[in-house]
């Protein structure tokens, strides 16, 4: 199933996430905006990986002083996918 989520306080504009049919784990991330270079690594690096474990490992990330950073972003991205699915 695919998301779709927009990112507050970032340069990234969107994010589209793909779910696999399990709801566990992600098939893939496009975020759309941001820095190029860390906007693909870190959606190459949660491909393939548990919703909960991305979770884990990026939430709470800032970039600068922003209190936020893509990566956080899409931890909050996948928390209401969580929430959602139920």
């Amino acid at each position: 199933m695919q998301y779709t989520y927009t990112p507050k306080e970032t340069c990234s504009k969107k994010m589209i996430i793909d779910i696999n049919e399990d709801n566990e784990t992600i098939n893939s991330v496009k975020i759309i905006g941001g820095c190029p270079g860390n906007t693909v690594g870190v959606s190459k690096l949660v491909e393939g990986r548990k919703i909960k474990d991305v979770i884990n490992m990026l939430k709470d990330i800032p970039c600068g002083l922003k209190g936020t950073s893509c990566p956080d972003q899409l931890s909050k991205a996948l928390e209401e996918i969580v929430k959602n699915i139920g």
